[in-house]
């Protein structure tokens, strides 16, 4: 078992918003003994760019990694050091800034250079997942709404990913790329098969594009084009492939999609559309149940052959909810192991809980989901998920009896499959 700290800094408008400040992880000391005390042999941890320099370079304050990443270390936890979780640089920066890349690389070289004991590295988490909320959907930072703004997002978390790793390794040659994304799978009435096939293609092209896959044979290679992106830059990454040594797949009840044209069976905020017609988006077990966790890890390794991790199973739901979501994800990711798939870890995220993921993080309302450690009392209270997660990862059978009872998305799945 693995373990991950909600860390997302990112940008609505002229606000940013920090869930280290949020959860006060940032300003406590014994949150690392907390996270020892479950048994984890790695931990997904934040060097934001953002927060650690977040002017020059050079006037870099890094107090905080520098006392939490001793103390891991000390402690025997391996480290997945994040620099972008979500975000879109420095406020002098953005995901349209062809210089972000460079930037983003220099600073890469700087945490490798101060911290050579790091061997695993995410430089930007969900890429793609970024790009959508960025540069599609609008509700970030640069709250872009056409496949324009999608795609020079995409590209530059892309090209800062592979130059990320590229200095990463001119100071530590043994460095792996963990290379994280939304696990999804979109399905649709048979009206939008065509607007389902295009997404679950769409679904890898971060991954496509850091391998040096997407070449003129791609079946997006001619959206990306008529969307923007220059020949010259996509024959860049055949050029330049970096394909990840891990693939973290990460896995919500909302990752499974499905598209309806019927507006009316969907409340108003569900509908959106494509160039052609209106539709709603709906997560997919209020429609039509969900595929599993280990169907989609097979699809993953089928298409890329490389080793897999989960790197994010959360359920914002109650105690009992939770601990049915992390106890099922772990539960697929063993068996998608034993049919063949190289899965090395399923990851609690976030230990700390995280903070308006209701609304994705684009208003500051203080609503807020407990993990494994519940935050809103004088001092982090582990919640029965702390248990669990020390089962799973001494390799113990889970204890709980809420276990025994399916969870909400199972008898929803289970009820869609018998209508």
């Amino acid at each position: 078992m693995w373990a991950g700290i909600e860390c997302t800094v990112n940008r609505v408008g002229d606000r940013t918003f920090d869930q280290l400040a949020w959860s006060g992880h940032d300003r406590r000391d014994q949150d690392l003994a907390l996270i020892a005390s479950l048994g984890v042999t790695t931990v997904r941890y934040p060097v934001l760019w953002e927060r650690t320099a977040p002017g020059a370079l050079e006037a870099a304050d890094w107090r905080f990694s520098d006392a939490r990443l001793v103390e891991l270390r000390e402690r025997g936890i391996d480290v997945i050091a994040g620099l972008v979780h979500h975000g879109s640089g420095p406020a002098y920066t953005s995901l349209v800034d062809p210089e972000l890349p460079r930037q983003l690389a220099r600073y890469a070289r700087a945490v490798a250079a101060r911290y050579p004991w790091l061997t695993s590295y995410t430089p930007i988490n969900e890429p793609l997942t970024t790009a959508r909320f960025s540069g599609l959907y609008g509700h970030w930072y640069p709250h872009g709404r056409h496949d324009g703004t999608f795609v020079r997002c995409l590209l530059t978390q892309c090209e800062a990913t592979v130059r990320a790793m590229h200095a990463i390794r001119e100071v530590t040659p043994r460095a792996r790329l963990v290379f994280t994304e939304d696990l999804g799978l979109t399905r649709s009435t048979p009206v939008l098969r065509y607007q389902a096939e295009f997404e679950n293609v769409r679904r890898w092209l971060s991954l496509d594009l850091v391998c040096g896959l997407v070449d003129r044979r791609h079946p997006l290679w001619r959206w990306l084009v008529a969307a923007g992106a220059g020949e010259a830059e996509l024959d860049w990454f055949c050029a330049h492939p970096c394909p990840p040594d891990l693939i973290g797949c990460n896995y919500y009840v909302t990752s499974e999609r499905y598209l309806d044209h019927q507006l009316a069976s969907w409340p108003p905020e569900t509908h959106g559309g494509n160039h052609q017609q209106r539709y709603a988006d709906v997560a997919a077990v209020h429609a039509c149940g969900l595929v599993g966790v280990e169907r989609l890890l097979h699809d993953a390794h089928a298409r890329f052959g490389l080793p897999i991790a989960i790197t994010e199973a959360h359920l914002g739901c109650t105690r009992e909810q939770q601990l049915r979501w992390l106890a099922d994800v772990h539960a697929g990711a063993t068996r998608a192991q034993a049919g063949g798939v190289d899965v090395r870890a399923v990851t609690a995220w976030s230990v700390f809980g995280a903070y308006n993921w209701h609304s994705l993080v684009t208003r500051d309302d203080g609503t807020y989901e407990p993990g494994v450690f519940d935050v809103r009392g004088p001092a982090p209270r582990a919640t029965a998920l702390a248990q669990l997660v020390r089962e799973l990862a001494a390799g113990q059978a889970p204890s709980h009896p809420a276990l025994h009872g399916p969870g909400w998305w199972e008898q929803r799945t289970a009820d869609r499959r018998a209508a």
